[in-house]
Parts: C-alpha cells; structure tokens; sequence
C-alpha cells in the first residue's frame, strides 16, 4: 500500500486526536453501576409502529435490553415477561406497563399462548437459553439471544439450523461488537494501513471482585451446572477477535485452571460464611460483608426492597443464606480462575488471548502487530504507529461496561426485525457461532493438554 493511500485510509477512518463523546442515559445502569451509553441518534430506525416483545428472564441482562423500551418506546414495546422470582416479575411489569394476563412464571407458560408478540427476548440462565429459543422459533417468533448461545455444542447448532429452517431473525447479544471502540478499531485492521496483520495479543482482565462475585460464589461458580467461563465470560472476546480479522481460526491450544480459590488456600480462622466469626474477615479483600455490605457492592444481585431504610439489614440477611455470604476458598467452583489461549487464524496469523481474575482493573487490553503498523488499546483509548512515518495517533472515547454495544445492539436487532431482513444484523447466529465452537475446542484442550482442531 502506497504511503498517499494509507494516509487517506486513516483520514477516511477519523481516527484523530481527542474525544469521541458519546451521550449516556439519566436513568438506567450497567452492571457495574455506570450509566449505559445512548446509541448513536442518528443511526436510529424510524419505524411506523413499535417492535412487540416477550422478555423472557427479568434479571440484570434483560433489565438492560428491556430497559431500551422504556427509553424508545416508539421503537420496542415490551407486552409481556416471564420471570420465577416474583418480584422481579413484579417490577418489570410495572415499568412496561404489562398486562396481568401477559405475566408468566416460567418461559414455557408464554408459548402456551399463542403468538402474541413480534419478538422473544431470551435473557433466562445459560442452560435455559436453549428450550425457550427454540420454542420461538417453531412458533414464528423473532429472537435476542443472550450469549452464550447454549453450553451445548449440539444444541448450538441445533439453534442454527432452526434458524435457517424458519428465516427469523436470531441476534445474539455480542454487545461488543457494536461497542465504538471495537469498530473502529475493526475498521483500522481491515482498512490495511497496518500491512500484513501477524499477531494479536488480547487481555480481557475480569477484576477480583468481579471474578469472585460472579464464577466464585454467584450463579455461574460450577461450569457442569451452568456455561465454562471461556463461553459465559469469554464469548465475547472469541468472538470479536474473530469479527476483527476476518479470518476463520483453525487450531486453538488452552491452559488454566482453579489456582487460588479453592480450599487448600483458606487462612487459618476462616470460617464457611464471612459473617460466621470468621478471624480473617478484615483482612480479606474477598469478605462477602466488606463487597457487599461496608462497600455495597453489586447488590443488584439481592433484589433490594424500595426502601433505603431497609436494605442494609436485607443484605445481612442475604449473606447468611445465600452463596454471596460464603467464604469464597469454601466453595464448589470448578472455574479457572486464569485462562490463556494460543489461536491460530487464517493467514498464519498467531493470537494470545489470556483471560484473567487477578487485576485491580477492568475493561478489555487488546495489542495487533503488522507489517506497516501496530495498535495498543484498552477500550477508552487506542494509539495506532506508522512505522513508515514514526507518527502516533490517538483515538479517544467515553465507555461503559460494554463500551457502548448494550443499546446499539438492541437498536440493530429491531431494524433487521421492523424490516425482516437479517443482514442488517452485525451479530447473526450463523456469525456468531463460530466463537462458541473455538470456546468448546479451548475446553477441550484445556482438559486434555492438547492443540485441538476448529471443526466449523
């Protein structure tokens, strides 16, 4: 490539010195407690009435989705919602002004009814993403999947091909493809000012407490019972490695496991709750009642009562009956608590992604190395060189837990459903799938101790 022809591949790119700054909402929250950031106005479809949709699974993920609705309510109309947990249930039919006759305890209840909506949002835990999206589709409903698609490889596919049989719409939500940050970062790649890509390096930095909140005690601790953390956490990133370079992988080699929070490395006076005596409770920067209840910390998790006055002694009460109380080295877990990958991808191109809990911080670290040209990113900021030029330049943006994908994902699926076409979508099923056959490949290597092939 000629030097005129990538100077005007980055100009093309607006890859410039500053801040992109995006809008956030007022209102609403991610799961780390920051405003969700508002997708771009002007990429907004105008639809002459409001996509209708099921939520099924009123927890943290479909409150996000669902929460669009509230905020473009010319745009998704949220008519129905099947949840278990009674309040939850409750609370999400109050915000969307559901109808009583449109609640349901469970998701089979709703498709006992007959068609009653444009769409089905699945949100329900990982091992039942399965039986609700499948129901769906036989019954002529469009689709947001929650990822992972399923913990099963057979039922991953089994999903595919009921796509295909049915034509509907599936968007599977690898919100960070639609995260600012990532597509233009995608775009720098495949625009050719780096050259020859040769080697990626990936961090995706989970953080202590994240990771001994939710794969030490929380709902996805035993990989058996629930999704293996390389798919219920690392989707994600599988996958817009994958999406970036636009290359199939081909052999994948994984390493991990359980290194620190198991019972071989409980202090001495430790107890099986932190709120039991434990001896070492002040001095342990994974006490259940200094995360939960001193900093007040992910307690989204507990379904707060309204009133304030209420809720600390709601959390104590919590943490003496339920996982989120328990000492964090005296549980069943089975998750690596460190997971790298070797990837090799089409033309010969070598990526390390490392998975890790033990970071004081969050957010995606992401290194591509070529031939013209390298980048350096952390999901904030990005600086590209020119190693023709020496130049530097730096690409700035505002983010939020998903760096902005949440909403702009949603927006997407609801123009490829308004206008039945499923192209639009930048996270299809058949797109996606393929991180989730390299995620059950990495577990076998893993377990195994072997360079494993990516049957596609």
């Amino acid at each position: 490539m000629s030097q005129l022809s990538r100077r005007d591949a980055l100009k093309a790119l607006g890859i410039t010195a500053g801040a992109s700054l995006l809008p956030f909402t007022g209102w609403t929250n991610d799961e780390r407690g920051q405003p969700i950031l508002l997708p771009d106005h002007f990429n907004l479809p105008t639809l002459d009435k409001p996509i209708t949709a099921i939520t099924c699974g009123a927890g943290n993920r479909g409150n996000v989705y669902g929460n669009y609705a509230a905020q473009y309510p010319d745009q998704l109309d949220i008519v129905g919602v099947a949840e278990p947990i009674n309040l939850r249930n409750e609370r999400y039919a109050k915000k969307h002004n559901v109808k009583t006759e449109n609640r349901f305890a469970t998701w089979e209840d709703v498709f006992k009814r007959p068609k009653f909506a444009d769409a089905i949002i699945i949100t329900t835990p990982d091992n039942l993403h399965y039986g609700p999206c499948m129901k769906a589709l036989e019954m002529g409903y469009n689709i947001l999947l929650e990822k992972p698609i399923s913990p099963s490889e057979k039922e991953c596919r089994d999903i595919l091909a009921m796509t295909k049989k049915t034509g509907k719409i599936v968007a599977v939500c690898h919100v960070l493809r639609y995260a600012p940050y990532f597509v233009e970062l995608r775009n720098i790649i495949q625009s050719g000012v780096l050259g020859k890509v040769v080697s990626v390096q990936h961090l995706e930095p989970i953080e202590h407490i994240h990771m001994s909140h939710s794969y030490v005690r929380g709902n996805w601790h035993n990989s058996k019972q629930t999704t293996p953390i390389i798919l219920a956490k690392s989707c994600h990133d599988l996958d817009i490695l994958r999406w970036m370079l636009n290359k199939k992988s081909k052999t994948i080699h994984a390493l991990g496991d359980v290194s620190w929070f198991n019972k071989s490395n409980a202090p001495e006076g430790s107890t099986a709750r932190c709120a039991d005596g434990c001896k070492v409770e002040n001095t342990c920067p994974y006490s259940a009642l200094k995360i939960y209840y001193r900093d007040r910390k992910r307690n989204y998790v507990f379904d707060l009562p309204e009133e304030k006055e209420k809720q600390a002694a709601y959390v104590l009460e919590q943490l003496k009956t339920t996982n989120y109380g328990r000492c964090v080295y005296k549980m069943e877990n089975d998750q690596p608590d460190h997971y790298t990958t070797n990837i090799l991808f089409e033309d010969d191109i070598s990526v390390s992604f490392s998975m890790e809990a033990f970071t004081s911080y969050e957010g995606r670290r992401t290194r591509v190395m070529g031939s013209l040209g390298d980048i350096v990113g952390d999901m904030t900021s990005m600086v590209h060189s020119d190693f023709l030029t020496g130049k530097k330049t730096e690409w700035k943006s505002t983010t939020d837990m998903h760096g902005g994908g949440d909403w702009r994902l949603v927006a997407n699926w609801i123009e490829a459903v308004a206008k039945n076409d499923a192209s639009l979508l930048t996270s299809t099923i058949d797109a996606s799938i393929e991180s989730h056959l390299m995620g059950f490949a990495a577990e076998q290597s893993r377990k195994e101790n072997k360079v494993v092939e990516i049957k596609l």
